[in-house]
C-alpha cells in the first residue's frame, strides 16, 4: 500500500510511527515535494491483524535476510504448543492431563469446544480474519478456564478484550 500526494501525485515517504498504548496504532508520512503530511490509525482490532501477519509499517532498516519469513515466524513460539488434551492419547498409549506444561497460576484448559450457535455467530465474522478471531477468543477461554464457548462467553471475552465497538 502507498499513499499519493494528491497536490503533486507523488508517492509520500513515511515519517514516524506511533504506538499509543491503547491498542492503535498511528503512522505519518509526508510528500517530499510539498511537504502535506497525512496520518493513518488503526483501531486495536486493525492493529492486532497488522502485527499478526508480521507486517512492518514504516519500511526497512536494514536489507532481506535469507530465509526472513521463515525464521521470524518461527521466534517466540508459545509455551503451550504442545499442550495435550486428556482426551489425545500419548504415543505410550497414556494420556495427558489438561493444562500440562502450562505456567503456573494461569488456569488453563486442554482443548475449547464451540457450540453450534457460537459457530454460527463465528460464521458471519469475514473469512479473512475468521481464523485470528476464533484463535482470540480460543485464548481467552483457554487463560481464563473456560471449556465451551458459547455466544454469551464471546460477549463476556469481547467486554473483556476491549472490543466491542468492532
Amino acid at each position: 500500500m502507498k499513499f499519493l500526494c494528491v497536490e503533486c501525485d507523488k508517492v509520500m515517504d513515511f515519517a514516524e510511527r506511533q504506538i499509543p498504548g491503547d491498542g492503535t496504532l498511528a503512522a505519518v508520512f509526508t510528500c517530499g515535494s510539498c511537504d502535506r503530511e497525512i496520518a493513518m490509525l488503526t483501531n486495536p482490532m486493525e492493529t492486532q491483524l497488522i502485527s499478526s501477519l508480521g507486517v512492518k509499517i514504516g519500511g526497512r532498516e536494514v536489507p532481506a535476510q535469507p530465509m526472513e519469513l521463515a525464521r521470524t515466524s518461527l521466534e517466540g513460539g508459545r509455551d503451550d504448543a504442545f499442550v495435550l488434551s486428556e482426551d489425545i492419547p500419548l504415543a505410550s498409549g497414556e494420556s495427558a492431563t489438561p493444562g500440562e506444561g502450562a505456567s503456573a497460576g494461569t488456569a488453563t484448559v486442554g482443548r475449547v469446544v464451540w457450540t453450534p450457535e457460537a459457530t454460527g455467530r463465528l460464521e458471519r465474522v469475514p473469512s479473512f480474519v475468521r481464523g485470528m478471531v476464533k484463535r482470540i477468543y480460543t485464548d481467552w477461554a483457554r487463560e481464563k478456564g473456560v471449556s465451551e464457548i458459547t455466544p454469551e462467553s464471546m460477549d463476556r471475552a469481547r467486554t473483556e478484550l476491549g472490543l466491542e465497538g468492532m
